[in-house]
């Protein structure tokens, strides 16, 4: 999947997350990182966003498991720990948590990745569809730490017809 966002979309970031530049983070496809303000053991916990136009009709599970494989030539093990669809027919989404264990800027790394898929269709052309994934990254450690702020973004997360790009919003409305 790549950058940028081709519908412009909005989030809140959970009190202490910040921002950050994605190719000063070391993920230049993403179209929107934020990181977690307490390190754990020097790795910082982030989410990243990206998104594509998908032509084809693949299910949000297939597209998951490219996720799965392009994430594999990069990991020295990796095991989907679950996977679960959620939302309706008409707007359809996939979950899913790996474990992973890379090296980081020259240090191995126990990581979990919890990884949502949401499934957006052009109400003007329905046969295009926008997928958007979002994916914390974050130590097996820390993981469950920073779990409910990512589900927090998700819920959040929604298109915005009047911005231009991706948007955070750190203030409750």
């Amino acid at each position: 999947m790549s950058s940028p966002i081709p519908v412009p979309l909005e989030l809140r970031l959970p009190e202490g997350w910040q921002a950050a530049p994605p190719e000063l983070v070391g993920v230049p496809e993403a179209a929107f990182v934020a990181v977690h303000p307490h390190p754990d053991d020097g790795f910082t916990a982030n989410v990243t966003v990206d998104s594509a136009y998908r032509s084809d009709t693949a299910p949000l599970a297939e597209i998951g498991d490219e996720s799965v494989a392009n994430l594999s030539e990069v990991a020295d093990s990796l095991d989907v720990t679950s996977r679960h669809e959620i939302g309706s027919a008409a707007a359809p989404g996939l979950t899913q948590t790996l474990a992973l264990t890379a090296v980081v800027n020259g240090v191995r790394r126990e990581l979990t990745q919890s990884q949502v898929y949401l499934s957006l269709l052009d109400l003007h052309a329905p046969d295009r569809r926008v997928v958007v994934r979002l994916i914390l990254t974050a130590t097996a450690a820390q993981h469950d730490e920073v779990l409910e702020d990512f589900r927090d973004i998700v819920a959040t997360m929604r298109p915005d017809p009047g911005a231009p790009t991706l948007a955070p919003r750190n203030q409750p409305e």
